[in-house]
This record gives C-alpha cells, sequence and structure tokens, in this order.
C-alpha cells in the first residue's frame, strides 16, 4: 500500500507489520466474530464497569478487527463503510489503540472460551500489542522491564552476583534450619536429573520459596541443580507481543539446561513462566527442545506418589482456597494437579466459584501489574475477584503463579480482605515429614566391562493377547476405558479417539448403565458426563467411590455444565482424577486420560 501524506510514519509500519503477523488462526478469529455479546458478561472488566460499552470484548476486538477488514479483507477494500473498515493515521490513533490492548484487557482469554464463534481475542490482541510496541508505542512500565530482559537476561534486572548471594544465603538458612550442613543448593552441576528455573521475583521479593524448593529437592533426594546464567523462566515476550524478545529469552534458558546436559527442566510457580517457557518458547525460539519440562506442581506431586517425600496434612490446618492462573489453566490445562497436590498437604480445601477455565484473571495478567497507568482501572475491576475470594471465608488464597501473588495482594489490600495469599511450594515445604535425612544418590561408575547380558522387559502397560504388535507404541494400549455420555456424537467421538490411542471401549448412556457395567467390567477409567438420564450422575459418582470393587477405577470428568462440578467436587469423597470441558478437543482429551492413568493414590 502507498503512502499518503496524512499517514504517520508509526500508522503505516503498524499495518505493514500487520501484513507480515496475520496467520490463519488471527484472520479466523478477526472474520468469525457476529457480535452475538455471549463474551460481554465473562470479562472482569465489563462486571465492574457495567455502563461502559468500551470495556466489552467485541467493542475492543473491533478497534484491532477494522483496521484488518480496511487492509486485508476484500470485503473492506470493495465496501468498507458496510463492514465497519477503517484505520489508524496518526500517532495519537495509536495512542488510543494502546489504552485499549495493554490498559483494558489483560489477555485473560476468559472471552474466548465463551465464544461459540471461536473467536480468540487474546492472542490478536498480543499481535496488535506487538505491533505497537515495534513502533516504540507502550506504557512505559512494558518498556522499561523489556529493556532489562533483553540487557541483564531477567525481567526484574537482577545482576548475578546478587542471584548468587542469595542462593547462597537460602542455603546457609536451610542447613540451619534442618540441622544439616550438607544441605545444599547446587549452581551449575552438569548431568542432573533437574534443572530448576525460576521468577526473578523470588530472588528480589520472595527468597523463602526458593528455600522451600530445595528443601524439597533434597528430602526427595533429587538430583538437580540451577544455572548461574539464563536462569530466568518467565518472559515479558508474551507480554508485550515481542516474539525476538520471547524467542531469545526462551533460548537463553533451553541453552543453559543444554549446556548442563539436564534431563529435566522444572519450572516453579508462574503461570506465564510455565506457558511462555514450554508451550510458546520453542515456537517463538524455533528451537527443538531435547529434554522434558514440566511445572514443579507436578514435580512436587509426583514426589508424594512415588513415596519420595512423606506430607502431614495437619500441619496446615487452615481453610485454604484456589485461584486457577490464567496462563497456568485457560492456556496450558494445568486444572486437577494443583487441586490434587492440594488435598494431599492441607486439611481444609474449599473451591471458590467459578474455577478452573472459568475463573476470573487475579487483575494482574498480561504484564498489567508494570503498567502503573492503567493501576486505577485494574484495581476497580478487581471487585470481581474481591468478591470470589471473600464468598469463600478463606485463610489463604493459593495460587500456583508469582504474578497472581502480587495481583491478589492487591486486591485483597485495596478490598480490605482478612486473607493471605501462598503458593503449593510452601504448604508442601511446611507439610514435609523429615524422619532422617536422605542422601542424594550418586550414580557409581561404569564396570570397566560386562558380565552378563540380561534382556530387561521394557512395556509400562501389559498388551492383551490378540493385540496387534504394532499397538504397544500406542498410549492407551492394553487399557480399557468407560465412555458414559447419552450424546451420541460425543460418545462416538470420545470412544474413537481413545480407540484410535489403543484403549478398548466400553460405552454408557445413562447413570444406572455407568453403575452396571462399572461393577461389571471392573475398566481401568471412566469418562462421565455430568448431564445424563437416569440415576444422579453425582449420585453415581459417589456410589462408585464407595464401593471397594471400584476403588481403584479412575474418573475423569467431562461436561459442557461448569455449573454441575458442585455435584462432584462437593462430595465427601476423593475427588475425580481428571476434568475435561466441552466442546471435546482431542489432544486435550487424550492428554488428560493419559495424565489419570498415572494417578497412584496417595492415602491421606
Amino acid at each position: 500500500m502507498k503512502k499518503t501524506s496524512e499517514k504517520s510514519d508509526k500508522a503505516q509500519k503498524v499495518i505493514d507489520r500487520m501484513g507480515q503477523k496475520l496467520n490463519r488462526q488471527m484472520a479466523g478469529s478477526l472474520l468469525a466474530c457476529v457480535h452475538c455479546g455471549m463474551c460481554t458478561e465473562s470479562c472482569h472488566y465489563v462486571l465492574a464497569n457495567p455502563d461502559d460499552p468500551t470495556y466489552a470484548p467485541a467493542y475492543k476486538a473491533d478497534r484491532i478487527r477494522k483496521i484488518f477488514k480496511r487492509h486485508f479483507d476484500w470485503t473492506g477494500r470493495v465496501l468498507p463503510k458496510w463492514v465497519g473498515a477503517a484505520t489508524v493515521n496518526t500517532d495519537e490513533d495509536l495512542e488510543e489503540l494502546k489504552d485499549i490492548v495493554f490498559g483494558k484487557c489483560t489477555n485473560c482469554r476468559r472471552c474466548t472460551i465463551n465464544c461459540p464463534m471461536g473467536v480468540d481475542y487474546a492472542t490478536f490482541n498480543r499481535m496488535a500489542r506487538g505491533l505497537l510496541v515495534s513502533v516504540g508505542v507502550m506504557p512505559e512500565g512494558v518498556a522499561v522491564v523489556s529493556k532489562d530482559q533483553w540487557e541483564t537476561g531477567n525481567q526484574m534486572g537482577v545482576l548475578k552476583e546478587d542471584y548468587l548471594d542469595t542462593l547462597e544465603w537460602m542455603e546457609e538458612e536451610l542447613q540451619e534450619e534442618l540441622e544439616d550442613p550438607t544441605v545444599k543448593i547446587p549452581v551449575d552441576v552438569p548431568d542432573c536429573e533437574v534443572v530448576y528455573s525460576i521468577n526473578p521475583r523470588e530472588v528480589k521479593y520472595d527468597p523463602r520459596s526458593i528455600a522451600d524448593a530445595a528443601k524439597i529437592f533434597h528430602v526427595a533426594g533429587e538430583s538437580w541443580t540451577m544455572p548461574s546464567e539464563g536462569w530466568d523462566m518467565t518472559n515479558f515476550g508474551l507480554f508485550s507481543g515481542d516474539d525476538d524478545l520471547g524467542g531469545s529469552v526462551a533460548g537463553r534458558l533451553y541453552e543453559s539446561v543444554e549446556e548442563l546436559n539436564g534431563k529435566k527442566l522444572v519450572i516453579s510457580e508462574c503461570g506465564h513462566g510455565f506457558r511462555s517457557t514450554r508451550c510458546e518458547g520453542p515456537n517463538w525460539a524455533k528451537a527443538d527442545v531435547p529434554f522434558v519440562m514440566e511445572s514443579s506442581v507436578n514435580t512436587m506431586l509426583r514426589y508424594i506418589k512415588e513415596g519420595r517425600i512423606k506430607v502431614d496434612k495437619s500441619k496446615n490446618p487452615e481453610p485454604v482456597t484456589f485461584h486457577d492462573s490464567c496462563n497456568n489453566a485457560r492456556s496450558c490445562g494445568l486444572f486437577e494437579e494443583p487441586r490434587e497436590l492440594l488435598n494431599l498437604v492441607c486439611e481444609n480445601f474449599q473451591e471458590m466459584y467459578p474455577n478452573r477455565s472459568e475463573n476470573y484473571c487475579c487483575t494482574g495478567g498480561g504484564g498489567a501489574m508494570s503498567m502503573s497507568e492503567y493501576t486505577p482501572n485494574r484495581l476497580k475491576s478487581g471487585v470481581v475477584k474481591a468478591n470470589q475470594l471473600k464468598e469463600t471465608g478463606a485463610a489463604y488464597v493459593v495460587t500456583s503463579c508469582h504474578n497472581c501473588v502480587d495481583g491478589l495482594g492487591d486486591v485483597i489490600k485495596h478490598y480490605e480482605i482478612d486473607m493471605k495469599v501462598t503458593q503449593l511450594v510452601n504448604l508442601v515445604a511446611n507439610a514435609l515429614v523429615i524422619d532422617e535425612p536422605v542422601a542424594v544418590p550418586v550414580e557409581a561408575p561404569a564396570e570397566p566391562e560386562v558380565v552378563e547380558e540380561i534382556p530387561v522387559p521394557v512395556e509400562e502397560v501389559p498388551v492383551p493377547v490378540g493385540v496387534a504388535a504394532e499397538a504397544e507404541d500406542l498410549p492407551l494400549a492394553g487399557r480399557r476405558i468407560l465412555v458414559a455420555d447419552d450424546e451420541p456424537d460425543q460418545l462416538e467421538f470420545i470412544s474413537m479417539v481413545l480407540e484410535d490411542n489403543g484403549a478398548e471401549i466400553l460405552t454408557a448412556e445413562t447413570g444406572d448403565e455407568v453403575l452396571e457395567v462399572a461393577r461389571r467390567e471392573k475398566p481401568d477409567v471412566l469418562t462421565l458426563d455430568l448431564h445424563m438420564p437416569g440415576k444422579d450422575v453425582g449420585e453415581v459418582f459417589e456410589l462408585i467411590r464407595k464401593d471397594p470393587e471400584l476403588a481403584d477405577l479412575k474418573i475423569c470428568i467431562i461436561t459442557g455444565k461448569p455449573e454441575l462440578r458442585k455435584l462432584i467436587y462437593d462430595r465427601s469423597v476423593r475427588p475425580p482424577e481428571g476434568y475435561v470441558d466441552k466442546p471435546v478437543d482431542e489432544k486435550r482429551l487424550l492428554l488428560n486420560v493419559k495424565k489419570v492413568l498415572e494417578v497412584v493414590h496417595q492415602d491421606a
């Protein structure tokens, strides 16, 4: 497009760069909105500002959509007024757009999951942020934090000597606490099983969380280390929309793990750190990551299940509730693991409502904590989260995200709520039962010669007789799964996905059939829809949990009615091992069922 005399250089660059950044997902979302309004009440900004239509997700999306229509969609070029196409001409236009994409949205994606057309507003809102950042139009805090991460390798500008001094200080405190001078916070140790990465906030404001993690690693007998360089797993590229920054930061961390020859990268509790490192970073960095990456939530849960650490939930008797981080939950599917861990280490866990994918943002998402000019709007919108917190009556709100720790802390202070914020690592460390010092296993040197070669079977799951040999490679081979759903298309789809991955499928279409088939066939897993005819599904769930013959049956809830969750989670029996929202996504379904099959029940 030719540059007009009325268009500023920055505006022209934004338009040109939009053409380079558009992909199928963004174009689909920009075209798919039918302005039905379903997204409106899903946004905490709207709920806190009901008389201001400019906070509605569809309105905000249209500020970006009009540019797309005008320059990249044929309807906007032919009939611009009819389709609402327009453009940006001046630097003032860009400043107005900045206030919308940075100041009126935290990219929490709650509107996305409530959109019947699948419009992912947060995705192209992040794109718009990146376009503005590329021409220097951004909140001052975003510029400062991005500069720190580019120049120092971490978003808080923590110097290497301060980082190492903090680790040494925490090591000394831990040795004193455990009365064990052998306790270490190892740095740059090669060939370890685990490389542990953290949020720079932990160094600057919350070093105790580092000591708590080190305590857990020590008691578990883990072979672990922390890198001296490239240790920041947070990534402001996710918030700013700058893919170049995102790729650089993620790449540094990946290089640190590879240089240390670490087997697994464990990411401390941070929603956007987990998402940007594990889910987005490989794309930004264009890297084929050769090691496993997991949240420390999964690590701690696995240690308990494997018996590597013992916990006593009576050490955490206060009532606690859980806040789902938007990035952990909505964007990465980390719903059930933190709840399972909380039930193992706390005596009194109670849900806040709504929860999981329907939970509201802490108000600090999308980098909002760094944008001081928008603080009044952020805190005003926090009334939605404040009401959620108050209704629980809990003494503590737990979150697996350092960004949420700050966001929730601001809300609690602003609305004068009698509640404290903590994280799972703190609760697990407090609940630890330490019988005696645990020696970290050291791999013995290899023998100079092989005396005898003994074949070792490698299959983790036995494959039934008659199953084809290639089925051994399927993740669900040898598993019997009962699929319960009264919608024929859902029943067929779920069954097909699981069967294609090696499972033997049983089906049920009513609550009564679920009980009958489960008792007769003793399946490994039950996928249970919450809305079926016949016997009440909540009652069916409780009967299964109380039946000694079905004690090993693992249950994954699948529902399109979040309001029915109370049928299950408010019961006194053990909660389900998995949860999937409808509409069912093939990858998420398979991921959750595989996770459910890995669950080993831990008696409290």
